[in-house]
């Protein structure tokens, strides 16, 4: 199977059997990634403080 060949069934695939999602699913989806990853971006900032301040009072003792 040459280069050709690919490229050309790969762009048939892409037209004719992949089935593409609506719009309206696509903005859910992308809301819902950005809701999730500004959740996970905050519960790691908190661990990230927790752990610091844990840090810095037990370096403190010493």
């Amino acid at each position: 199977m040459n280069v050709k060949n690919f490229v050309i069934e790969s762009i048939d695939e892409m037209k004719n059997k992949v089935t593409w999602p609506k719009y309206a699913s696509l903005q859910n989806s992308a809301v819902l990634v950005l809701v999730a990853s500004l959740i996970f971006a905050l519960v790691i900032g908190l661990i990230d403080l927790t752990f610091e301040n844990i840090m810095t009072w037990f370096y403190d003792l010493f």
